[in-house]
């Protein structure tokens, strides 16, 4: 039976404390918990977790009384960070993974390459100042910074909606599937690549 792809995560800076834990291989038995501070990052940490079948614990006590850049810049770097190492070396995945998923009215499509060169193209389309207590300037941002941290190539691109909830969530959704396909095992211990390395 593969090993259980895990990883723990511990990031301290003056702005934030995060602790972090990850389990890619848990779909069948998800225990996901989150808590920033702010409830609609939360909310797309939970869908993102949920329907990539991961098992995900992450608490997060930023600078909030400044504002939500730092908590949603350092949650997403320490993310991609704990995802990157619990999948360890990309053997015997299926490295591309795309999706479509809509939320009512709104549709978006996430492809992901687990390329090792980190690279992100997000348009969300998002018309509102703020949705909850989080800037609609950070939901991108946070997407950009995942890919950074996790070393990926990702394009994510809400192709139509009128409610700005409704495409957030709809971009996260589609980016769990898209990520879900991404690391599914082959049962190879091939590389996944004509270089041989990724």
């Amino acid at each position: 039976m593969a090993e259980t792809r895990t990883a723990t995560v511990n990031r301290k800076t003056n702005e934030t404390d995060i602790q972090l834990y990850i389990n890619l291989d848990s779909y069948l038995n998800q225990e996901i918990v989150i808590d920033t501070g702010i409830g609609f990052l939360d909310h797309m940490y939970h869908a993102l977790a949920k329907h990539s079948g991961w098992s995900l614990n992450l608490t997060c006590k930023g600078d909030l009384h400044i504002d939500d850049h730092h908590t949603a810049e350092d949650t997403a770097i320490a993310l991609g960070m704990a995802f990157k190492q619990a999948l360890g070396a990309p053997r015997g995945i299926k490295r591309f993974g795309s999706a479509y998923c809509p939320l009512d009215e709104a549709l978006a499509r996430s492809v992901v390459d687990i390329s090792g060169r980190p690279f992100a193209d997000i348009n969300l389309g998002l018309k509102r100042e703020m949705i909850g207590n989080m800037s609609t300037e950070m939901l991108p941002h946070v997407l950009l910074s995942f890919a950074f941290g996790a070393g990926i190539t990702l394009h994510v691109d809400v192709l139509k909606g009128t409610n700005d909830h409704h495409r957030a969530e709809s971009a996260f959704k589609s980016l769990a599937v898209a990520i879900r396909t991404a690391i599914e095992r082959t049962g190879t211990d091939d590389v996944p690549s004509t270089k041989g390395v990724l």
